[in-house]
């Protein structure tokens, strides 16, 4: 054996220690985490994510005095949602709403201050859209979940949106408030 056959391998064998002991720091690592986890009261990961989820959360609760199919229509029709608009922003065009009513169809309203893509429709019962506002950074979509049911001679409708930039979910909550649903409510009046 030469020296330097020699040197090769005791570097060989401190490679192979070197990484026998990188694999059980991080195996020991993956186990304390387990174990810390595992000792977590029930029920206090599932507090600490819901607690996170409420602000990045919106939920909205609304009657309308519709029906559900006259709802529906209303979200999804780009001549009836630039009336809803007008009538409460005189601001905004005849046509700010330019909307493609089909699952894969994109929309642009308010004069093309939002823009997304419909993900899920359901006639008369759910519309699923990817959502987002144009100044926000580029690839950022939240998601907006309109569900609605019968509730008498109008309808219930549960509204979610999810997936909003931090720190917007006021703003965005007004806003879906006062040029959503209360311009809407105005308009079927």
């Amino acid at each position: 054996m030469t020296p330097g056959s020699m040197f090769q391998n005791s570097r060989l064998l401190f490679a192979n220690k070197a990484s026998k002991i990188v694999s059980l720091v991080f195996i020991f690592i993956l186990f304390m985490q387990a174990f810390l986890f595992s000792q977590a009261k029930p029920g206090v990961m599932a507090k600490a994510v819901q607690d996170a989820s409420k602000e990045i959360t919106i939920h909205h609760e609304v009657n309308f005095t519709v029906s559900p199919q006259k709802l529906y229509q209303a979200l999804l029709s780009s001549k009836e949602f630039s009336a809803s608009t007008k009538k409460s922003f005189p601001v905004f065009t005849e046509s700010s709403a330019i909307i493609d009513p089909k699952a894969g169809g994109t929309f642009s309203l308010f004069d093309g201050h939002i823009i997304g893509r419909i993900l899920e429709l359901v006639p008369n019962q759910r519309i699923v859209e990817a959502w987002r506002v144009v100044d926000w950074p580029a690839g950022v979509y939240s998601i907006a979940r309109f569900e609605l049911t019968p509730k008498g001679s109008g309808t219930h409708l549960v509204f979610d949106h999810i997936g909003f930039p931090a720190g917007l979910k006021k703003h965005l909550s007004d806003g879906w408030q006062e040029h959503y649903w209360d311009a809407l409510n105005k308009y079927f009046k």
